[in-house]
């Protein structure tokens, strides 16, 4: 299943690319794209445990960037 969300709060590409990075690690995330330009987040994940992983998505961002929210679309 994919989902989109709006990002607010990234301030750089590096961080983007760096959460993207940290985001493909979990487990249950089958691809991650984050794009800085547009301030988008893709996700493609196994649809029978979307609440755990986009719970985990959302810790790993908290951790890494503490500033940034997203916003499903």
């Amino acid at each position: 299943m994919k989902i989109k969300f709006k990002i607010k709060g990234l301030d750089c590409a590096n961080c983007a690319n760096e959460l993207e990075r940290m985001i493909q690690k979990i487990d249950g995330i089958e691809n991650a794209n984050i794009s800085f330009m547009t301030q988008r987040m893709e996700l493609e994940y196994d649809d029978e445990r979307k609440e755990e992983i986009l719970q985990k998505v959302k810790k790993v961002i908290k951790k890494e960037e503490p500033d940034v929210e997203i916003e499903e679309m």
